[in-house]
């Protein structure tokens, strides 16, 4: 009778190692899939809008980019031609008063540096120019 409670008392040992793993492995799922929403989202949770402006003159690199935000999450409210095609570098603008929202997009985008220039627009809070650095970006899913 020993021996059957000894292997009663392994499996029930097992069994709940088995379930604190479990827990464990879903609590760090949990946290990670938290990380990456925070990372496309604004501070109240919702998702950054971003415009997204072409100023190195090649055609379609607006759009590539705008596909590749797309698909980490942020929201592309406008693609279109920047107001001149000589910029050198690709910068993401804060258009609002917390750089939150840009710095998370640099990020994403691989590091391009961020500037603040508010203006009052509903539509994006944040705005990417491609210069002719676009290289730099990275945008490969």
């Amino acid at each position: 009778m020993a021996g059957a409670a000894e292997v009663t008392r392994r499996i029930a040992i097992g069994t709940l190692a088995l379930l604190v793993l479990a827990l464990l492995l879903s609590w760090g799922y949990a946290r990670v899939q938290r990380m990456g929403e925070m990372r496309t989202h604004g501070a109240e949770g919702r998702v950054i809008r971003v415009e997204v402006l072409n100023g190195s003159g090649e055609g379609g690199v607006a759009s590539r980019v705008a596909s590749f935000l797309k698909v980490g999450g942020f929201h592309v409210v406008d693609v279109k031609n920047a107001d001149r095609f000589d910029y050198f570098a690709s910068m993401v603008v804060a258009r609002g008063e917390d750089p939150a929202p840009a710095r998370a997009v640099a990020r994403y985008l691989g590091g391009p540096p961020v500037i603040r220039q508010a203006r009052s627009s509903d539509e994006a809070e944040v705005t990417v120019v491609i210069g002719s650095d676009r290289s730099k970006l990275h945008i490969d899913p």
